[in-house]
């Protein structure tokens, strides 16, 4: 089975419903990722393959904290794993499992302002505390990563916008041509708030890890949780 099979029931809570929840999720990914970064001397959470960027270039020129970032990508395998194994029993079982890869995430965010916060001020990249710091903002963009495959596959992706922006310009200049713009049109509405979202939320991560350090963190657990309240008011109602 490859990566992008869908082990479960998507959700499917309305197409507002699917729009808002992708929109705060794409959110959540941004402000995780750029809290990060800033936080952990220039580390990703939700696209780790940009940390090989880091490693290469820390190769080149040392600096601190590349410990941290050769474990992060191990660490996201293991959680992705453990997350599509989780989803098969899941629907072997008949389970549901929006709601509880929803918790799982919620979990590792917390972890991960608990820990900030615990350990902060972290000054020293290659500590003990920087590092399960960092790993725990990994696992929970992991979960994320495989259930906007899985659970949220009839979303836009929330995690890495590089695809999303580049079909955005390219459906909106099918629309100023006037050519396949249905199609185009229907594609914009899908994928442009996430990107605006993760914007939005890659500059809230930053701003407020300045302003408040790793309670900011807080912002993006409210986010995942407004998106469980509405799937679960759309499949109840």
């Amino acid at each position: 089975m490859n990566a992008t099979t869908v082990p479960t029931t998507p959700a499917r809570a309305g197409a507002a419903n699917d729009l808002t929840a992708s929109t705060l999720m794409a959110f959540t990914a941004g402000f995780v990722d750029t809290c990060g970064f800033v936080a952990l001397f220039g580390l990703f959470t939700a696209h780790v393959t940009g940390n090989f960027v880091l490693i290469g270039a820390t190769l080149a020129s040392p600096r601190p904290g590349i410990l941290a970032k050769l474990l992060a990508f191990p660490a996201f395998i293991l959680v992705v794993a453990a997350t599509q194994f989780f989803l098969h029993q899941c629907k072997r079982s008949g389970r549901d499992a929006v709601l509880p890869a929803l918790f799982a995430q919620a979990v590792f965010l917390a972890l991960f302002l608990g820990v900030g916060v615990w350990g902060s001020p972290i000054q020293d990249a290659d500590s003990t505390f920087a590092i399960l710091t960092g790993l725990l903002g990994v696992a929970a963009m992991a979960i994320q990563n495989v259930a906007s495959r899985t659970v949220f596959a009839a979303h836009a992706p929330t995690t890495v916008m590089t695809g999303n922006v580049t079909q955005t310009v390219m459906d909106a200049v099918e629309v100023a041509l006037g050519t396949d713009a249905a199609p185009a049109k229907a594609r914009l509405r899908k994928m442009l708030p996430p990107v605006c979202g993760f914007a939005v939320g890659a500059v809230a991560g930053g701003l407020g890890f300045v302003r408040a350090g790793f309670w900011c963190l807080l912002v993006p657990l409210l986010a995942v949780a407004g998106v469980a309240w509405l799937y679960r008011r759309g499949s109840t109602s």
